[in-house]
């Protein structure tokens, strides 16, 4: 027997003389990946064993954050906030009562021009008046003179009726002679005619002065269209003056603003400072205006209220006076006022502060701190909310005037959240950083 061939054994493909495939170079390849990969798990996961445990922090506190506010007693009489225009105390427009041409105007008659009582503001020619005071004069010498006749004939018509009475004691004459005998109806003819005339020269000496306009207060000339050589009638309208001694604001206030003015229906029109039958003051008021950058006052009081709610606004007006408003205002607060402040003027718009009533227990409070249907949020020491109910008495730009169950200094919520409840724990003090 011939020997068999010796045995190899080889890949096939080595026996083919290939290389390996693409898939098994790419499964070598996966292989390795995944190993590197899971030593860096493991030489991770050894590295934090090896890391020391970090200390453990309490999170932070989820109360909400608010801001407060003091609460303050209040004491005195609670201010009632308004506003209105000035306007004259009086107003007139002159207007002459003779007609005729106008020769002389004052150069104070003219818008914005200040003037006394009884000075002349403008002329108007009086010749035509003249004349007709002379002719007047004269008629009544004429009837003076009548009259003396008529009373000298009726003394000489009663003496002889008496001397005849003497003569003829029996006669008829003894009984009374009649009106016509005794020439009385004559008399008082010529009497009659007598004051007829005498008051055609008192009303032709008053067309001569009435030649002149005067002024009748001391004020000033809000408007005029008045020149000299102009035609007037009698009545014609020609300017309008304001009295300056003082002058009105009116204040349309509701009606629970207004019940906090005491006795501001039982009081008169004008009472003085000693009051009327009640004995009280005038209810003092302050008038404020602002100017450039700058608000001053000015001192008044409630003169009186109109006795008729207003058709449109349901409001009540008070009107509130001020004297002497052409004297500079005070500025208001630590502000140095400037040369030449203002007078209050007519048609300014100004802010109204009336002196209300002094109730026994109120409180102020940011006006932040009162919330919708009458209440605030109280927080005390430990950050406890608690809700009290007020009554709202007069709301200012800043603070609200209320009374109800508040202490002085008592803590209040004035911002931070949109709803509470009784016993909701909040926190208090410096906002917290971001």
């Amino acid at each position: 027997m011939s020997a068999l061939p010796a045995w190899r054994c080889t890949a096939p493909w080595a026996a083919r003389g290939r290389q390996p495939s693409k898939a098994v170079r790419r499964i070598r390849s996966l292989l390795v990946a995944v190993g590197i990969v899971a030593g860096a798990v493991a030489l991770a996961v050894f590295l934090v064993s090896l890391a020391p445990e970090p200390e453990r922090l309490e999170p932070p506190s989820q109360l909400p954050f608010v801001t407060t506010a003091t609460v303050a007693a209040g004491s005195g009489p609670i201010p009632v906030f308004g506003a209105g225009t000035v306007r004259p105390s009086e107003q007139v427009d002159i207007a002459p009562q003779v007609g005729g041409r106008i020769v002389w105007v004052d150069p104070a008659f003219r818008s914005g021009g200040r003037f006394d009582a009884g000075q002349t503001l403008f002329r108007i020619e009086e010749q035509d008046y003249v004349y007709r005071l002379r002719e007047a004069e004269a008629t009544l010498a004429d009837r003076q003179v009548a009259f003396l006749e008529a009373q000298e004939e009726a003394a000489i018509a009663r003496a002889e009726y008496e001397r005849y009475a003497e003569l003829q004691p029996d006669s008829e004459a003894q009984s009374e002679a009649g009106p016509l005998a005794l020439r009385e109806p004559q008399l008082n003819a010529a009497q009659a005619a007598l004051d007829r005339d005498e008051a055609r020269v008192a009303e032709a000496t008053l067309a001569v002065a009435r030649t002149r306009v005067n002024a009748p207060f001391n004020g000033y000339v809000r408007d005029e269209s008045v020149d000299v050589g102009q035609f007037v009638a009698p009545g014609q309208p020609v300017g309008r003056i304001f009295a300056a001694d003082a002058v009105e604001v009116v204040v349309p206030l509701s009606d629970s603003n207004a019940a906090l003015i005491p006795g501001l229906w039982t009081r008169r029109a004008g009472e003085d400072d000693g009051g009327g039958d009640d004995g009280e003051g005038r209810i003092a008021a302050r008038v404020i205006a602002e100017y450039g950058d700058t608000r001053y006052a000015w001192t008044g009081y409630v003169d009186r209220a109109e006795a008729s709610l207003d058709e449109q606004t349901r409001t009540i007006d008070v009107i509130v006076r001020v004297p002497n408003p052409f004297i500079a205002g005070v500025p208001v607060g630590a502000v140095t006022a400037l040369d030449g402040a203002p007078p209050l003027l007519v048609g300014k718009f100004v802010d109204v502060e009336i002196e209300g009533l002094a109730p026994q227990n109120y409180f102020r409070v940011g006006r932040a701190a009162l919330r919708p249907g009458n209440e605030v949020w109280a927080v005390d020491n430990d950050g406890n909310v608690t809700i009290v109910p007020v009554r709202t008495m007069q709301r200012g730009d800043d603070e609200v005037y209320v009374t109800g169950s508040l202490e002085d200094g008592q803590a209040v919520i004035t911002g931070g959240i949109q709803f509470a409840t009784d016993g909701l724990r909040v926190r208090t003090g410096a906002a917290p950083g971001p």
